[in-house]
């Protein structure tokens, strides 16, 4: 016991240790952040007369006394952090830290103050573990333990239905068509259910799966039970302790939590926020609360970045916004977020994306008219504005997908009625903004698409169940579509 006391003593030192050298190299580029915006028109001047990047950093180290790292921040510094709000930040900040590197130091040079840590966080463990043991302690209980490297780790496809019907299969399990085909059953479903979501991911990764009331949930791929093409599954109750009146609204794969990515988050009436993906290390079977919600909002969609990416957002009455993520700043995971963009009238946000530069917009109506467009034709803005009409609508039409494509990948549209069809869009036109697209699935009278989800690409292969000249109709059908 004294050997096991000693360890934690020495595991808060060393950790606070690591908080110091962290507060203190930040502190550190504070300070030639605030020597730049002390010294800003002749910073300004010094670094616009420079040739090359390195006669510029060398003159900030030489007249003002820089280091390398602080010279080399100052280059990388965004015009937005000139403003006045941001100098106070920054200010701010750096008030800030030089208090925690005070407490810091405290710290280590205090065993008491150490102590005290200990105690305090003993007692955080005692409180939330402090229930009756729930685990059956039971003979052979080692014959039941599965281990995660024993399991092949393959490419699959996990469905879950509107009604809450969840199962995995083989990614080889659906053949791509040609642009136009009738599709294959993907499922079988009862009268009033269909595919709501449809995630492309490993047996090995982790999928999360994030509700309408904002909570978070997670399974292991292999945890998700494996059945046949045309089979409904399980419902997802029995694999996840969600309540009688939430459902599934978005699920991500992933497969490491890293310290610099972000989840991406935005609901119906177009809030959006920003959380390290760390805080959703440790999800328990009760899952956690992963957006603050405001009245009668529901989270849509949720999305893995690295901080530096562009984000679209899609309304079903077809209109567009595009702005930095940086835009929002990270918070918490009880924070209910900013507004993204503002709508008009009963519109709704039905989709959010990460747009980089070179990708194409995919919109999909539910009447299964879809089209690409370059996304240079989609300007940068500020977030919280109200959008570009982006997408030509006619009676009864609206867009039910927007997604980000390369053109190289497939795209699985699956209806209400459960028929599921996989076409690579490579294959859909690229058209304007303001264009109605082609025909991307023959839809019965009252049938529409529900959702859309990308998948990698797979060599094209005609169904077996889709005749010639059918093919030959679909094809003629798109034809005038893109015409009007």
């Amino acid at each position: 016991m004294p050997e096991h006391y000693l360890d934690i003593k020495e595991i808060i030192k060393r950790r606070t240790a690591f908080e110091l050298r962290k507060a203190e190299a930040r502190a550190h580029i504070l300070e030639g952040l605030r020597v730049a915006l002390d010294h800003l028109d002749e910073v300004i001047s010094l670094i616009r007369n420079s040739e090359t990047t390195d006669i510029a950093r060398d003159g900030l180290m030489d007249n003002y006394g820089l280091s390398e790292k602080q010279a080399q921040a100052i280059l990388d510094m965004r015009l937005q952090r000139l403003t006045g709000l941001e100098r106070e930040k920054i200010a701010n900040e750096y008030n800030d830290l030089l208090k925690q590197i005070d407490e810091l130091k405290a710290i280590l040079a205090d065993d008491e103050k150490v102590l005290e840590i200990i105690r305090e966080e003993l007692m955080e463990i005692k409180e939330k573990y402090n229930d009756p043991r729930r685990t059956e302690i039971v003979a052979g209980g080692a014959d039941l333990i599965e281990d995660e490297d024993l399991i092949p780790e393959e490419n699959i496809v996990i469905t879950l239905t509107h009604q809450g019907y969840i199962k995995r299969l083989p990614a080889s399990t659906y053949r791509t068509q040609k642009r136009g085909g009738r599709g294959i059953q993907g499922m079988g479903t009862n009268e009033n259910d269909f595919v709501e979501h449809l995630v492309s991911t490993s047996t090995h990764d982790t999928i999360l799966f994030f509700t309408n009331k904002g909570k978070v949930y997670r399974a292991k791929g292999y945890e998700v039970p494996e059945f046949s093409r045309t089979a409904k599954g399980i419902p997802i109750i029995n694999l996840l302790q969600i309540e009688k009146d939430e459902w599934v609204n978005a699920a991500i794969s992933v497969s490491e939590y890293r310290e610099d990515y972000y989840l991406f988050f935005t609901t119906r009436h177009g809030l959006s926020k920003r959380t390290r993906l760390s805080q959703f290390a440790n999800i328990r079977k009760g899952g956690l609360i992963a957006v603050g919600l405001r009245e009668e909002d529901e989270l849509i969609s949720v999305r893995l970045t690295d901080g530096t990416k562009d984000i679209m957002m899609g309304t079903k009455n077809g209109y567009l916004i595009r702005f930095p993520e940086d835009q929002v700043r990270s918070m918490g995971r009880n924070a209910a977020g900013v507004r993204g963009i503002s709508l008009r009238g009963d519109d709704e946000v039905v989709s959010m994306e990460i747009l980089d530069e070179g990708l194409q917009v995919l919109h999909v109506t539910n009447k299964g008219i879809g089209k690409r467009t370059p996304e240079d034709q989609y300007r940068v803005t500020n977030r919280g504005g109200k959008g570009i009409f982006t997408c030509k609508l006619s009676d009864h039409n609206q867009v039910v997908a927007v997604k980000a494509v390369t053109g190289e990948e497939d795209i699985m549209l699956i209806t209400v009625a459960g028929v599921l069809i996989r076409i690579p869009v490579e294959g859909i036109s690229q058209t304007g903004r303001n264009a109605q697209g082609v025909r991307l699935i023959r839809l019965q009278e009252e049938e529409e698409v529900a959702t859309v989800t990308k998948v990698e690409k797979e060599e094209a292969e005609e169904s077996a169940e889709v005749a010639p000249e059918e093919a030959e109709n679909s094809e003629t059908d798109a034809g005038k579509d893109q015409d009007s």
